[in-house]
């Protein structure tokens, strides 16, 4: 069963368009120092503290930490976030071209988390779960929601329906034509309404948030270990987490850039790719189903379509998209032996476009572009189900969900 819990969240006061930001992780510190200029009430002054700080700062450094927290106490204590008077859930919707997805906030279990009933299928960086280990460990709060989906309930998406067809706290549309709506979900029959229904859901999924939920489940363990009256019902044992049902998320392509043919010409590299894939110069750039390939070359667009044989279907990660083009191309082919690594490949998220394989490939910069068909979330579940790991830069999800909406702090002020 999955264990949600409701809690006293820290939300903005007015200004909810200024305060709520992006990612910590779509951002650098240069872009963020821009989008956060003139406004003091910017999140990113909470999630990307070096803005604060001379550009030189190491971005691990024990000051930025400490910039993290001078600045959420500086919200708290100036009234620009307030702590609701009562535990409750909340409800955040996403509109992205005319298209709207509902997710429910609540406290998620770090043991959850660490039995596998919340499941990830990525793996994660050991310096950026460190940086977010620090950060929520510094600031005794998690800030930064994580993505989690589940599969749909009728009886859920009902309640939802009922609580948007009030008037949400917050609407606004950012400056990228997102919309954001958000709702306070206090009434006790809707809560325990909620509470129970979760109960009968045998499995979260991590959509995004792998680093976040990787470094609160360390700050749960780390605080357990330090406190001898420990019961499992402290609030560091929980996690900030917005809930989608599966049916409602956008997966986007996920594409890829090389840099050269691996000291083939185009030729031989056309002879070499056809022992494992149907080639025809199409001129279409988007794959229309699974295991079919866009591929971009000398100007021109191909269809690539995986044989039949090629690859193992009846391996949840064999059978992905990106695996296919990993081991049966970009590996043996080319060369990428290694592509979290290897500076020979980049990934463009689809929410760029397709123009922008063409553009780089123009500009002779690179020499060949793929475009896949986007990993669904069935194949996402079931990876994660088989307790696997996708490839990296496996799938794309839009909209992000923004920042300092409302934050999860474990001591009450």
């Amino acid at each position: 069963m999955a264990t949600i819990k409701p809690f006293r969240g820290f939300r903005p006061a007015g200004h909810a368009d200024k305060i709520a930001c992006p990612p910590y992780d779509v951002l650098n510190s240069a872009e963020a120092r821009q989008m956060a200029a003139g406004n003091p009430y910017s999140f990113l002054h909470v999630d990307k503290p070096e803005i604060d700080l001379p550009e030189e700062t190491d971005l691990y450094a024990p000051e930025v930490y400490q910039k993290a927290k001078e600045n959420l106490e500086r919200f708290i204590q100036t009234g620009v976030l307030k702590q609701d008077p009562k535990e409750c859930f909340y409800l955040y919707a996403q509109t992205m071209d005319g298209r709207t997805q509902y997710g429910l906030v609540a406290a998620t279990s770090c043991d959850e988390y660490d039995k596998g009933i919340v499941r990830k299928h990525e793996l994660t960086r050991k310096d950026k779960e460190a940086d977010r280990t620090r950060h929520i460990s510094a600031l005794s709060a998690t800030t930064g929601p994580v993505f989690l989906t589940y599969p749909d309930r009728a009886d859920i998406n009902a309640k939802i329906a009922e609580i948007a067809a009030e008037f949400p706290v917050y609407d606004f549309t950012a400056d990228d034509g997102i919309r954001h709506e958000f709702w306070v979900i206090d009434v006790p029959t809707d809560i325990k309404f909620l509470m129970d229904a979760f109960e009968k859901i045998p499995t979260l999924y991590i959509a995004d948030g792998h680093h976040r939920s990787a470094a609160a489940a360390n700050v749960a363990r780390q605080r357990k270990a330090h406190n001898t009256k420990h019961t499992g019902q402290e609030k560091y044992n929980y996690f900030l987490s917005v809930i989608f049902p599966a049916g409602q998320l956008y997966v986007m392509d996920y594409n890829r850039l090389v840099k050269d043919l691996n000291g083939l010409t185009s030729e031989e590299f056309l002879k070499k790719i056809a022992d494992k894939f149907d080639v025809a110069p199409t001129g279409r750039e988007k794959p229309q189903k699974r295991h079919e390939f866009g591929m971009y070359l000398d100007g021109k667009w191909y269809t690539l379509t995986a044989k039949k044989g090629s690859f193992n279907a009846g391996d949840p990660v064999a059978a992905l998209d990106v695996s296919i083009l990993q081991e049966n191309l970009l590996g043996p082919v080319l060369g990428i032996g290694n592509p979290r690594t290897d500076k020979r490949i980049d990934f463009v998220g689809g929410i760029r476009g397709l123009g922008e394989l063409k553009k780089r490939v123009d500009s002779g910069k690179w020499k060949v572009a793929f475009s896949l068909f986007p990993t669904s979330m069935e194949e996402l579940m079931k990876v994660a189900d088989a307790n696997q790991i996708m490839p990296p830069k496996s799938t794309w999800f839009e909209p992000k969900l923004r920042s300092g909406l409302v934050i999860y702090k474990y001591e009450n002020k």
